[in-house]
C-alpha cells in the first residue's frame, strides 16, 4: 500500500513538459517542484552523490536509468516545544531558574549550563509552554499533510524525554474539547476534508513497537508482525497488519481509542502514564484524478492516453507516518525495575539506533545502519528517503533534567542536517480500466446470452404451439365426424319418438274421460267424510282434558315420594355421624393408654442409662487419678531440670550485662572524652525520628548521623551477634539500649542483610510479641519498618507472622509515634503485590485503617502511602492480566476512609490519597463501589483540581474509559 508500489508507476514533471520520445505508456517522468530555496527558507542542500559503498533508501533510486533524477531536495524540519513546569518542578526547584530560555521571535533557544554560561540553538520553530495545539499542528504537521494529499510520502514524529508531552502533542483525542486535539486527529480531519469518499480511499494501520516486537493495536492477537522488503523497489511493508478503511472522523476516533487501550503504559517516577512502546499510525491515501487537462501532459503522453481511451484514470498513492516515540529515560530517575527495566532497555536501544542513523545521514556517511533496529527499518523512508519529514522535539524546563534536555536538543540539531529527496509517483489506473472493460464484456456476453436464450425460448414456444394447433385440428375433424353421425342417429330416434307420443296422446284422451267420472264420485264421498270428522273432534277434546287431570295427580304423588326419600337420607346421615363419634372416642382412649405405657418404659430405660454412665465415670476417675500421680512425679523431675537451666541462663545474662556496660563505656570514650557517661548514652539511645516518603527511612539529626558510624564501628568490634543476643536480656534497660542500637544499624542498607542473617529479625519480632514496654514497641517497629524496605525481608517478615504482630501492637497502643512506626512498616509491606492476600488475612489492612482514628497527621500520612502502594500494585496486576476481581481494600472500608481524608491539608498525604483513588478506579470490578458510594464525584474533582498534572490526566483517562463513570457523570 506504499505510495511507490506497482510496476507501472508514472512520475509527472511540473517544471517542464519534456519527456522521452518513447511511445511506451509506462514510461517514468520525474516530478519536481525545486526552486532556489526550500519551503523552510533555507537554500536547498544536495545530498552526497550515491556511490557504490553508500547504502541509500530504495525510494531514492530511479526506477528507469534513462530518466533524470530531478527530485526536490527537502530538509527535515525540526520544531521544539517546551512543557510547562509541573507541581513537582515548582516544589523542588522554587529557588532555581529554568535551564531553558526561549527566543521564539528569533526561533532560538538557550540551554544554560549554569548562571554564567549558555549555548544557543536555532530551530525551524520554537514553541513556548503556552502554544496551542492548533498552532503546533499548522506549523509542524500541516505542510506534511498537504504534501501527502498531493501524492508525496510524509512523516511526522515526536522525540523527547519521558513526561515532556509527546503523546499529548501527537495523540490527544480531545473528544470533549476539540481545541485539545493533537496532530494525529487534526491530520486525519484535514485528509478526510480534502478527499472524496467515492473516488478516493483512506486507510489506516495502528501499530506499536514493544520489546523489539511489532504488535497490531487494532487487532491485539496479531503479534510479532514481520517486516518485508520488496526486492525490486526496496519498499518496506508489514504483511499481516490490520488495514481499516476510514469513512469519517468518528470512526477514526473510535479506532484510535481502541488502539490506545491496547498500548502498553506504566506508572513511573517520571510519569504516571508513561508509554512503554513506540506507536506508529500509518495512513494510506489513494487519490484518483479522472481526465486531467491536456496541457498538463506532453504530446506523446496525450497521444498515448487518446490511444488508450478518453478520461483515463491516474492514481496518486501516498503514505503518512505519525510516530509517537516512547520517551528516553534514565533508570535511576524512573525507578524502573523487573519487567519495566527490560522495557526501558529496549526503548533506549531503539532510540540509540535511530540516533546513529541520524548521525550517519547528517555526516554523509558511506554506511547508514538502518538494520540495527526494527524502528529504523520502518522509518527508512523518513530520514534520507523520499518522504517529507517534520520532527517535533519536546523538552522540560527543569534544571534537574539538564542532561536529557541537552541530548534531545542535539538530536534535533543533527536531524536538521538530513535532506530527503521528495518524489511523486503517478500511475495509470489500469485496474480501474480493466475492471470497467471486464464489466462491459461481462455485460455484453450476458446480454448476448440473454437474447439468444430469448430466441431459443420463442422458437421452442412456437414449435409447441404449432404441435398443439395440429393436434387440435385433428381433434376438431374427428369430433365433427362423430357429431354428424350422432345427429343422424338422433334425428331417426326423434322421428320414432314423435310417432310413439301421438299414439300415447290418443290413449290418454280416453283415460281422461274415465277420470272425470271418478272425480264426481269422490266429491260426494268427501262431503260425507267432513261431517264425520266434526263429530270425532269433540270426542278427542274430552279425552285430552281427562288425561291432563291424571298427569297432574301423578306429579303431586311423585313430589311426596321425593320428600319422604330426602327425610330418610337425612336420618341415615345422622346415624352414621353418631357411629363415627363413638368409634373415635374408643380409638383416642386406646392411644392415650398406650402413650402412658410407652412413657413409663422410656423413663425406666433412661434411669438404667444414667446408672451405667455413673459407673463408667467412676471407673475413669479412678484411672485419671493414677495417671495424675505419675505425671506429678514426672513434673517434679522436669521442674528440677528447669531450675538448673534457669540458673545457667542467669549466669549468662549477668555476663551479657557486663559486656553491655563495657560497650557503653567504649561509646562514651569515642563520642567525647570530656563528656560524662550519661550524656553519651543519651546521644546513642536518643529518640528515633523516622520520616516516611516513597520508602520508609530514618532521618536523623546531625549528632545522630555522626553517632551512627561510630556506633556501627563499636558494634563491629563487639560483634553484631552479641548485640542481637542482648535483645533477649531480662534487664529492661539492656533490652531498650540494644533495640535502639539495632534500629540505628537497620537504617543503613548495608547492615540489613547482616542483621537478618544473625537472627536480628527474629529477635525483634519476639520483642514485639513478648514485651509490654512502649519504647521497645516504638523502636522495634521502626527497625522492622527499615528492614521491610527490602523485598527479600518483606517475605521473611510475613512468613514469621510480622504483619499479625504489627496489627496487634496497633490495637494495644495509643502512642502516636508507635502508631507511625507500625503504619510505616505495614505501608512498606503493601508495596509487594505478592503479600496482599496475607496482609488481608492477618488483619494488617484493617489495623492500618484503624490507626487513622488517632487523628495524628504523621500516622495518616503513612496510611495514605500504604493505600497508594496497595492500589498501585493491584492496578499493575489488573493491567498486566494476572489479577482479577474486586479490590481487597474495599472489604475493610478503605474507600470511605480515602474519601473522608481527601481534604487533608498535607500536600503529600493528599497526593497519595488521590493516586490511590485513581488506581483503584482503573479496575472495572471496582466501578460499582465507586458509583454506589458517590466516589465518582471525587474522581471528577481530582481530574480538574489536583495540583499534580499527571494525577489529573490519570483521573481524566479513568473517567473516559469506564462506561459506568460516563453514565454517572451525565446524570
Amino acid at each position: 500500500m506504499a505510495s511507490n508500489s506497482g510496476p507501472k508507476s508514472l512520475n509527472r514533471s511540473q517544471n517542464n513538459g519534456s519527456s522521452n520520445n518513447s511511445n511506451n505508456s509506462d514510461k517514468q517522468v520525474i516530478h519536481t517542484t525545486s526552486s532556489s530555496k526550500s519551503s523552510s527558507g533555507h537554500p536547498p542542500v544536495r545530498s552526497k552523490p550515491n556511490s557504490a559503498k553508500r547504502s541509500v533508501t530504495p525510494n531514492s533510486r530511479a526506477a528507469n536509468p534513462n530518466n533524470n533524477d530531478d527530485s526536490e531536495p527537502a530538509r527535515v524540519r525540526v520544531a521544539v516545544r517546551v512543557r510547562p513546569r509541573d507541581a513537582e518542578d515548582l516544589n523542588s526547584e522554587a529557588d532555581y531558574a529554568d535551564c531553558v530560555e526561549l527566543q521564539p521571535e528569533l526561533k532560538r533557544l538557550k540551554l544554560r549550563k549554569n548562571n554564567w554560561n549558555a549555548d544557543s540553538y536555532k530551530f525551524d520553530e520554537v514553541f513556548t509552554d503556552s502554544a496551542s495545539q492548533r498552532r503546533v499542528y499548522e506549523v509542524v504537521a500541516k505542510p506534511v499533510v498537504e504534501s501527502v494529499i498531493n501524492g508525496y510520502n510524509g512523516t511526522i514524529m515526536a522525540y523527547g524525554q519521558t513526561g515532556t508531552g509527546k503523546t499529548y502533542t501527537m495523540g490527544r483525542l480531545g473528544k470533549h474539547d476539540p481545541s485539545e486535539r493533537g496532530i494525529m486527529v487534526r491530520s486525519l480531519e484535514d485528509i478526510l476534508a480534502n478527499t472524496s469518499p467515492t473516488l478516493d480511499t483512506v486507510e489506516i494501520s495502528y501499530l506499536q513497537l514493544y520489546l523489539e516486537s511489532i504488535q497490531d493495536l487494532l487487532a491485539p492477537e496479531k503479534n510479532n508482525i514481520p517486516i518485508a522488503e520488496d526486492p525490486k523497489t526496496g519498499e518496506v511493508s508489514l504483511p499481516g497488519a490490520a488495514v481499516v478503511k476510514i469513512r469519517d472522523l468518528d470512526q477514526f476516533l473510535q479506532l484510535v481509542q481502541i488502539g490506545e487501550s491496547n498500548r502498553h503504559a506504566a506508572n513511573t517516577k517520571m510519569n504516571t502514564e508513561s508509554s512503554r512502546s513506540h506507536a506508529i499510525l500509518m495512513v494510506y491515501i489513494q487519490r484518483s484524478s479522472l481526465g486531467k487537462a491536456d496541457n498538463e501532459v506532453s504530446p506523446q503522453d496525450r497521444d498515448s492516453k487518446r490511444s488508450m481511451g478518453n478520461n483515463m484514470n491516474t492514481l496518486h498513492k501516498s503514505k503518512l507516518l505519525i510516530v509517537d516515540l516512547a520517551g528516553s529515560e534514565r533508570i535511576a530517575k524512573s525507578g524502573a525495575e523487573g519487567h519495566m527495566l527490560e522495557e526501558t532497555k529496549f526503548i533506549n536501544l531503539s532510540l540509540t539506533s535511530l540516533g546513529k542513523c541520524i548521525n550517519a545521514l547528517a555526516e554523509n556517511s558511506s554506511h547508514i545502519p538502518t538494520r540495527d533496529s526494527k524502528l529504523t527499518r520502518m522509518l527508512r523512508d523518513s530520514f534520507g528517503g523520499s518522504a517529507r519529514t517534520s520532527l517535533i522535539i519536546t523538552i522540560g524546563p527543569s534544571a534537574r533534567h539538564h542532561a536529557e534536555t541537552s541530548s534531545t536538543i542535539m538530536f534535533g540539531q543533527r536531524a536538521m542536517k538530513v535532506v530527503n529527496m521528495l518524489k511523486l509517483k503517478e500511475e495509470f489506473d489500469y485496474e480501474s480500466l480493466c475492471r470497467k472493460l471486464e464489466n462491459q464484456v461481462d455485460y455484453l456476453i450476458a446480454e448476448n446470452e440473454r437474447q439468444q436464450k430469448i430466441r431459443e425460448d420463442d422458437k421452442e414456444e412456437m414449435e409447441k404451439k404449432l404441435i398443439e394447433y395440429r393436434n387440435s385440428f385433428a381433434e376438431v375433424e374427428s369430433s365433427l365426424d362423430a357429431r354428424s353421425q350422432l345427429f343422424e342417429n338422433e334425428n331417426n330416434r326423434l322421428v320414432s319418438e314423435n310417432q310413439r307420443l301421438l299414439d300415447e296422446l290418443k290413449l290418454q284422451k280416453d283415460r281422461n274421460d274415465v277420470l272425470h267420472d271418478q272425480v264426481a264420485r269422490l266429491e260426494m264421498s268427501l262431503k260425507q267424510s267432513k261431517q264425520n270428522q266434526l263429530e270425532g273432534s269433540s270426542y278427542q277434546k274430552m279425552l285430552a282434558d281427562t288425561t291432563q287431570m291424571y298427569e297432574k295427580k301423578i306429579a303431586e304423588l311423585m313430589e311426596q315420594i321425593e320428600d319422604e326419600h330426602s327425610q330418610i337420607e337425612r336420618a341415615e346421615d345422622q346415624l352414621a355421624k353418631v357411629k363415627q363419634m363413638l368409634s373415635d372416642h374408643q380409638k383416642s382412649t386406646e392411644r392415650q393408654e398406650k402413650q402412658e405405657i410407652d412413657d413409663l418404659k422410656d423413663k425406666l430405660q433412661k434411669m438404667c442409662q444414667v446408672y451405667d454412665k455413673t459407673v463408667n465415670e467412676f471407673q475413669s476417675l479412678k484411672t485419671e487419678n493414677v495417671e495424675l500421680l505419675s505425671e506429678k512425679a514426672t513434673s517434679s523431675e522436669e521442674l528440677q531440670k528447669l531450675t538448673q537451666k534457669l540458673s545457667a541462663e542467669e549466669k549468662q545474662r549477668k555476663h551479657m550485662e557486663d559486656e553491655f556496660y563495657k560497650l557503653k563505656k567504649m561509646v562514651a570514650e569515642n563520642v567525647n572524652g570530656n563528656e560524662d557517661k550519661s550524656s553519651t548514652m543519651k546521644e546513642i539511645n536518643g529518640k528515633v525520628h523516622p520520616g516516611f516518603g516513597n520508602s520508609l527511612s530514618f532521618s536523623r539529626s546531625f549528632q545522630q548521623r555522626e553517632a551512627i558510624p561510630r556506633v556501627s564501628k563499636i558494634f563491629e568490634e563487639v560483634g553484631l551477634e552479641k548485640t542481637i543476643a542482648m535483645l533477649k536480656s531480662q534487664d529492661l534497660e539492656v533490652q531498650i539500649h540494644a533495640v535502639k542500637a539495632v534500629a540505628n544499624l537497620a537504617a543503613e542498607d548495608s547492615n540489613q542483610e547482616k542483621i537478618v542473617e544473625e537472627g536480628g529479625l527474629d529477635a525483634l519480632l519476639m520483642l514485639l510479641g513478648s514485651s509490654e514496654n512502649t519504647t521497645i514497641h516504638r523502636v522495634a517497629s521502626g527497625a522492622i519498618a527499615n528492614l521491610a524496605m527490602s523485598e527479600k525481608n518483606q517475605g521473611l517478615i510475613m512468613s514469621k507472622g510480622g504483619a499479625h504482630l504489627l496489627a496487634s501492637i496497633a490495637s494495644k497502643t495509643d502512642d502516636p509515634q508507635t502508631l507511625r512506626m507500625v503504619a510505616g512498616a505495614i505501608a512498606n509491606l503493601c508495596g509487594n503485590q505478592k503479600l496482599h492476600a496475607s496482609l488481608k488475612e492477618d488483619g494488617a489492612i484493617k489495623a492500618l485503617l484503624g490507626m487513622g482514628g488517632s487523628g495524628n497527621s504523621d500516622v495518616i500520612a503513612q496510611i495514605a502511602r500504604g493505600m497508594a502502594n496497595f492500589a498501585k500494585c493491584e492496578s499493575r496486576g489488573t493491567v498486566q492480566g494476572y489479577r482479577k476481581g474486586r479490590s481487597l481494600l474495599f472489604e475493610d472500608g478503605a474507600l470511605p476512609w480515602l474519601i473522608d481524608n481527601c481534604a487533608t491539608n498535607s500536600s503529600s498525604t493528599r497526593r497519595h490519597i488521590e493516586l490511590a483513588l485513581c488506581h483503584l478506579a482503573q479496575n472495572d470490578e471496582n466501578a460499582p463501589d465507586f458509583v454506589s458510594s458517590g466516589s465518582v464525584k471525587e474522581l471528577m474533582r481530582i481530574s480538574s483540581e489536583s495540583t499534580r498534572e499527571d494525577i489529573r490526566n490519570l483521573a481524566k483517562k479513568t473517567l473516559k474509559l469506564n462506561p459506568m463513570f460516563q453514565s454517572e457523570m451525565e446524570c
